[in-house]
């Protein structure tokens, strides 16, 4: 069978009426990272993607896997907070005050809670730190990463690989923007309750005392997370997260040239999301989106729904860019049994693919008599090559 592609111009017709047209497609945004990946937390909304899918050096983003790793486990009640670890030689030569790289000064041979841990991963990006929770729960650092590249599977990562705890340039090891921002997103909703260690604006630690890395906490933006990172090949990245009038953003970006482009390009961007966009709900709980073609049923289509409303973010500028399309494999053959998954809703702004949505039949549809097998034969003849 053929994709049928069905695109749903009341969409565009019912929100954007009073848009103008334009031949020239304006860019809906600019920026200077080489990748930027940035999306709505509450309805999935992307609403950037630039080289989302590239893979790149990670760099210190990569510790967001290592606290995912450690908040599943406290979740999971294999860990707490209270728990103390172990400062190896290993993770205090690799990670620690003499490696001229992020640490959070812990004392070689001295055992550190897993809060205090924590903090200093969050806070300072300390290497010392993911080396000895790696150690900890793994045995080896290489143990835990082979574990941290499953998890990653499991929650959704399909390209990124982890070879190490802490992003420390090591070949193999690669992420995506669009990946990272994801995994920001997951693990603010899966671990609400350790979200806060990513805005605690300061960490100190055998009496060092050490400001949170991520510029964009003192910019009054509402920003509340999450991790920076730099290495010569991927240039200075961010993962960023910022809430405010009941919206949440999630931000992700590398390949830019300085700490001071890097705060600005993510300020810009985070902003940006915040005040160029409009909310608009597209369909109701139980409004039909579409229909699907059937073959051999006693009726010719289906129509099609979601499992709730569908609602999207969508530009306040070049509304003409938002396009909407029902995408299914048919056509269908009878019988199609209610509530069977059947296609899916792809809303595009320019380019961007920017939201999917399941989509349902909202009926079944039984076999057809001979009469109308016979007929919806004649016409998947005469029709079919055309898709």
């Amino acid at each position: 069978m053929t994709t049928l592609t069905r695109i749903l111009a009341f969409v565009a017709l019912v929100l954007f009426a009073a848009a103008p047209l334009t031949h020239a497609r304006a860019e809906l945004f600019e920026t200077k990272a080489k990748e930027a990946f940035l999306i709505d937390a509450e309805t999935g909304t992307i609403l950037f993607s630039k080289n989302a899918d590239k893979l790149i050096p990670p760099a210190s983003l990569a510790k967001l896997m290592t606290l995912e790793m450690v908040f599943h486990a406290i979740k999971a009640g294999r860990l707490t907070l209270a728990d103390k670890f172990y400062i190896s030689v290993n993770a205090w030569k690799k990670g620690g005050a003499g490696s001229g790289g992020s640490t959070m000064f812990a004392a070689v041979k001295s055992s550190v809670s897993l809060e205090d841990l924590i903090k200093g991963m969050a806070v300072v990006s300390a290497n010392d730190a993911c080396i000895a929770v790696a150690e900890g729960m793994a045995g080896t650092e290489d143990n835990f990463a082979q574990l941290m590249t499953e998890r990653a599977r499991k929650i959704g990562l399909e390209k990124s690989v982890f070879k190490n705890a802490t992003g420390l340039p090591q070949e193999g090891e690669v992420a995506t923007v669009r990946e990272l921002a994801m995994l920001g997103l997951h693990i603010w909703q899966d671990y609400p309750e350790f979200y806060h260690y990513f805005s605690l604006p300061d960490f100190k630690w055998n009496r060092i005392d050490q400001r949170n890395r991520n510029p964009l906490l003192t910019m009054d933006i509402g920003a509340d997370g999450m991790k920076t990172g730099f290495t010569d090949d991927s240039g200075y990245a961010i993962v960023g997260s910022a809430a405010r009038d009941g919206r949440r953003l999630f931000l992700a970006m590398s390949g830019l040239s300085s700490a001071a482009e890097r705060a600005e390009e993510a300020r810009k961007m985070l902003e940006w999301g915040m005040n160029a966009f409009r909310k608009s709900k597209l369909f109701g709980s139980d409004e039909v989106v579409g229909e699907a073609a059937v073959f051999g049923g006693a009726k010719s289509a289906v129509p099609l729904k979601s499992k709730g409303p569908i609602s999207i973010f969508v530009p306040l500028t070049n509304r003409d860019q938002l396009i909407a399309k029902v995408v299914y494999e048919g056509p269908l053959v009878a019988p199609v049994e209610e509530g069977a998954r059947v296609g899916t809703l792809r809303v595009f702004i320019g380019d961007t693919l920017s939201q999917e949505t399941p989509l349902y039949a909202a009926e079944s549809i039984g076999v057809g008599t001979l009469y109308q097998r016979a007929t919806g034969a004649l016409e998947e003849l005469a029709v079919g090559w055309l898709r």
